[in-house]
């Protein structure tokens, strides 16, 4: 079930705690202008000119124990949000040092690419965390400033060219959280979709066993008519699919596609229709994406969606 709301749904200890901090500055700033509405109302009515009443009101030109109480308030204030900003920070702040990421995240123009170091699955758009889990995230860019956004996880992060940032996150109850690029970084910005899957340890375990699987390659049939034009096209230029000569990192990783649930970072739901669509004409729903129109035949794309589809 895909999960929404943001920060009014927090799904991860750092959101609850980003969560708190806004619920308590809303609290204060509410009571600020109670406070001085309630002072206005009462100053006007207080010390209204009569109708009768000609004098000027009594003018009071300072009272010290006033000016002092007036002060002190709005220290006390500061003093209360700058303590529980620091409490926020120290939960969502990601340690500083060179310990090694649970997950390396790097945006491409326009897709994520999502690498587990320490078991070496490499996948694109769609990330698996166990639920509970604290995580460590290292953030990078290949071309251009990105900025990975889950809502309900956690703060946003920039991906700067030859910078690395670092963020920590966690989901605290299994589902499908929808997040985005939140920095214009080109034409399909608004198509830089992240799909985070919160799912019990079991079942990230078992999925980061399949991803290590390399799939059989075809050789006979149409799926593997398929495989050999997806290598002798210019498909292996950009793409990766284990177990066969496509190395490349210029698209995503192609290896288990059929398991994703998107196609071209969430333009698309993955499907075998959908695949076609998106072969035949690619720029039609990415425009200025590096994926190419190949100018395929019918043949050429009913054999290639039919090994991709085989890539389980």
């Amino acid at each position: 079930m895909e999960k929404l709301g943001g920060i009014f749904n927090p799904s991860s200890p750092e959101m609850e705690a980003m969560a708190d901090l806004t619920y308590y500055v809303i609290a204060i700033s509410i009571g600020i202008l109670a406070i001085i509405v309630v002072a206005v109302a009462y100053i006007i009515i207080r010390y209204r000119k009569g109708s009768k009443d000609s004098s000027e009101p009594y003018q009071n030109f300072g009272d010290l124990r006033l000016e002092i109480v007036w002060t002190l308030i709005p220290v006390a204030i500061i003093a209360v949000l700058f303590q529980l900003t620091c409490s926020t920070m120290k939960t969502i702040d990601p340690p500083i040092g060179n310990e090694e990421p649970d997950i390396v995240v790097i945006g491409h123009q326009w897709w994520w690419e999502f690498y587990y170091p320490k078991s070496g699955v490499l996948t694109a758009n769609e990330m698996h965390i166990p639920v509970g889990k604290k995580l460590l995230l290292r953030i990078e860019s290949i071309d251009v400033i990105h900025d990975f956004w889950v809502p309900e996880l956690g703060p946003k992060i920039d991906a700067i060219p030859g910078h690395t940032n670092h963020l920590w996150m966690g989901a605290s109850e299994p589902g499908v959280y929808l997040g985005a690029c939140a920095e214009f970084c080109g034409t399909q910005h608004a198509n830089m979709r992240i799909r985070v899957i919160a799912e019990t340890e079991e079942e990230f375990n078992e999925w980061q066993k399949q991803e290590l699987v390399v799939p059989r390659t075809p050789r006979s049939g149409i799926a593997g008519k398929g495989a050999e034009l997806f290598q002798t096209k210019a498909c292996m230029n950009c793409h990766t699919i284990k177990g066969t000569p496509a190395a490349a990192r210029i698209g995503p990783d192609l290896t288990h596609l059929n398991k994703r649930q998107t196609i071209g970072a969430g333009v698309l739901t993955n499907s075998p229709e959908n695949l076609t669509k998106w072969l035949y004409n690619p720029q039609k729903y990415k425009q200025g994406s590096l994926m190419p129109n190949m100018k395929l035949s019918d043949s050429e794309v009913e054999a290639i969606v039919a090994y991709l589809e085989g890539l389980k």
